[in-house]
């Protein structure tokens, strides 16, 4: 339990239903879709979609989305892959012809074909109860009137909104001025592309009129998209992947998402007595830190489109990570590994909701950097994502740039899963930290004893660009001893990633935890 006397937050207990996420008024929509009748699945697509009109510099529909779930009554854990594939005319061959050794962030080549759209209809009509028009009506109802702008989404626009260009001005700012905190943010053709997806479906997205308005703004930049690109759009089915740490097994999305990160980081740690450490000193930060490099630098030249990563197996053997383990110098930090585009990346929404049923949803949904490409087509003001941006260029690497290629993506919604019982969806946000964000909360649960919230709650590292971020949580005798181990520390302007979770007692009740790091909170009923 913890101390009263400090400033904090509680868990949310109850035992009907729960939802965690990064906005109250996300989290208050869930469980009214819950109240009404909706399942875990309802309440979660409900939620994310408002969250792109409450937190528009992390999310909108113009991105893309990773799912685990649960079918109701079952531990059964199954998975949908909502990521868009580059246009068929992309090429790295042609950008490296025009000079560039990264894909540009802020251009039409770094815009994939969104398909959260077309995993949110999927899910509704597969998993669903309630129907799209009922779920969509929460969000165009608030893209309509409008959201006052909350502290964490104000900290971001200054930052995020300088990527904004042309159209994007005009829908997602104050006359090219900043929304600030309590300033109402509306997004009308937002809320009819809703109206119309809730009436014809998918299609209203992906054709006709929505689909032209965004053809119109990437074209007119150079874009090589087109319309038989995004009737194409499909989300699919996949099998999730899991590793074993200390009794418990971390449930992950497969590639293209990096989630075999984690589970690689959480493999290379179990080499190592964490228990015995501080879990705020400065041994446990650095040896997350090293085995971070490795897992990272193992994802940087492994992880890519499915149909093209070959050594997953590899890549969660117990050898590999043995090996690596091996290469750790308990007193001496390592270089970092190569960086890639998506290092600076920290922008994402992640939702969990579990029903009375006890079916549970995991979803992260993004457009990837703050505010996306910068890019918003004319008439709806739809942001594009810039995933894109995770490809490599690198002629013959698996993640190379493709037409009709998927990007290898930061984002991942993960599952704890003890005995064969499933008892926790959550998920870490924070680009290219989530893996490590993963590793180290089901560390502090399984190594520390930590309840899902003191977990949350705990002061983060990360090994990121060339430094070792330390958030302020951690003391300066810690941050001392660090850099006489070689790290070369940095305190960022923001904390690092956020995080949502929900445990599943033995003994029914539900315990929701939400990260302070964001504006949200875990609601139940």
């Amino acid at each position: 339990m913890r101390d009263f006397h400090h400033p904090g937050r509680s868990a949310t207990f109850a035992t009907n239903g729960m939802c965690a996420t990064s906005h109250p008024l996300a989290a208050k929509t869930a469980i009214d879709i819950l109240e009404r009748g909706g399942n875990a699945m309802d309440a979660a697509i409900a939620g994310a979609v408002l969250l792109g009109i409450c937190e528009p510099q992390m999310t909108g529909i113009g991105g893309d989305c990773f799912v685990l779930f649960t079918p109701p009554g079952s531990d059964d854990i199954q998975a949908l892959n909502g990521s868009g594939r580059a246009p068929a005319a992309a090429s790295a061959a042609d950008l490296r012809a025009r000079g560039h050794s990264t894909v540009p962030l802020n251009t039409p080549d770094a815009v994939t074909i969104p398909c959260a759209i077309d995993a949110f209809c999927r899910l509704s009509a597969d998993h669903g109860k309630l129907g799209l028009d009922a779920l969509l009506a929460p969000a165009i109802h608030y893209a309509e009137t409008g959201v006052p702008v909350a502290p964490r989404v104000a900290l971001d626009w200054p930052t995020a909104g300088k990527t904004l260009q042309g159209h994007a001005v005009e829908h997602y700012s104050n006359n090219g001025k900043p929304l600030t905190t309590g300033e109402i943010f509306r997004s009308p053709g937002q809320a009819e592309v809703l109206r119309r997806i809730a009436r014809d479906g998918r299609d209203a997205f992906y054709t006709g009129e929505v689909a032209d308005d965004i053809l119109a703004a990437l074209t007119t930049l150079g874009g090589v998209h087109t319309g038989d690109d995004f009737a194409a759009a499909s989300s699919d089915d996949t099998t999730p992947i899991s590793g074993t740490y200390q009794g418990v097994d971390l449930v992950e999305h497969p590639p293209n998402g990096q989630g075999a990160t984690a589970i690689l980081m959480l493999n290379i740690l179990s080499h190592f007595d964490i228990a015995r450490m501080d879990p705020d000193g400065s041994q446990r930060a650095h040896i997350e830190a090293e085995a971070a490099k490795l897992a990272y630098d193992t994802r940087n030249r492994l992880l890519a489109d499915p149909d093209h990563t070959a050594r997953l197996d590899h890549m969660l053997a117990p050898e590999t990570a043995a090996k690596l383990a091996a290469l750790i110098d308990p007193q001496n930090a390592m270089p970092d590994p190569a960086p890639v585009a998506e290092a600076v990346h920290r922008d994402t929404v992640y939702i969990t909701v579990v029903d009375r049923d006890r079916m549970a949803v995991s979803l992260i949904y993004s457009i990837f950097h703050g505010f996306g490409s910068g890019i918003a087509s004319e008439k709806f003001g739809i942001l594009l994502q810039n995933r894109g941006a995770g490809f490599s260029l690198t002629p013959g690497h698996p993640n190379e740039m493709a037409g009709g290629k998927r990007p290898m993506h930061t984002i991942i919604p993960g599952m704890l899963r003890e005995n064969g019982r499933v008892i926790m969806p959550f998920g870490v946000m924070g680009g290219a930290y989530q893996p490590n964000g993963h590793a180290r909360f089901v560390s502090n649960m399984r190594d520390f004893g930590m309840d899902p919230q003191t977990a949350i709650d705990a002061p983060r590292a990360f090994a990121d660009a060339g430094a070792l971020k330390i958030e302020r949580g951690y003391c300066e005798t810690v941050r001392a001893d660090l850099a006489d181990m070689g790290h070369t520390i940095t305190i960022p302007d923001q904390p690092i990633g956020g995080a949502q979770a929900i445990l599943i007692r033995p003994d029914g009740v539900l315990e929701g935890a939400s990260d302070p790091r964001k504006d949200g909170c875990a609601l139940g009923y």
